[in-house]
């Protein structure tokens, strides 16, 4: 289905679970759905500046851009990344995001809002540390899962047909007014 539409790239059929390193979370095709891997692309919130969090003005100076193969978020606290992969909805499918339950046993909450019809890039995931201890997370494996419903019919006002706008990010996307 994916593949041959080019609605995820790269497209991994089946689970990865180990790469040369060992065991890994798992990434690609599950039974009903694609678990999505981290970029090692991470901007990690910090109140150094102790600026107000503003969603219609936000201050780029609240985050710390690091690439690495792994993110330390600090306590109470939560950084933004990017899939590994680029997304091209149809228009007739709507996607949801839910975190895996590997992450989410230790406190650690992914959130992403839906990709609507027509929507593409690379999707921005909000990791929120919700323990009073730092946290990891591990770029280059799975760390959300992205259901797919496919419509009756397709939709009469797609994401691409409001310019939406965070349509064709591709790279770790702040919010935007």
């Amino acid at each position: 289905m994916s593949e041959q539409h080019g609605m995820i790239e790269p497209f991994q059929a089946g689970q990865v679970r180990e790469s040369a390193q060992g065991r890994i979370i798992s990434y690609g095709t599950s039974s009903y759905g694609y678990d999505v891997r981290c970029s090692n692309e991470f901007k990690i919130f910090t109140n150094i500046n102790s600026t107000i969090v503003d969603p219609k003005d936000f201050d780029e100076g609240s985050f710390v851009d690091v690439k690495s193969d792994v993110c330390i978020i600090p306590p109470n606290s939560f950084a933004l990344a990017r899939t590994v992969e680029f997304f091209r909805i149809p228009r007739d499918v709507l996607v949801i995001c839910l975190g895996k339950s590997t992450y989410a046993r230790c406190g650690i909450i992914v959130n992403v809002t839906p990709l609507e019809p027509e929507w593409e890039g690379h999707v921005t995931l909000e990791f929120s540390n919700t323990t009073p201890l730092p946290a990891k997370i591990y770029a280059s494996e799975g760390v959300a899962q992205m259901l797919f419903f496919g419509g009756d019919e397709v939709c009469e006002t797609s994401y691409k047909d409001r310019g939406g706008k965070y349509q064709g990010q591709t790279g770790v996307t702040l919010p935007k007014a």
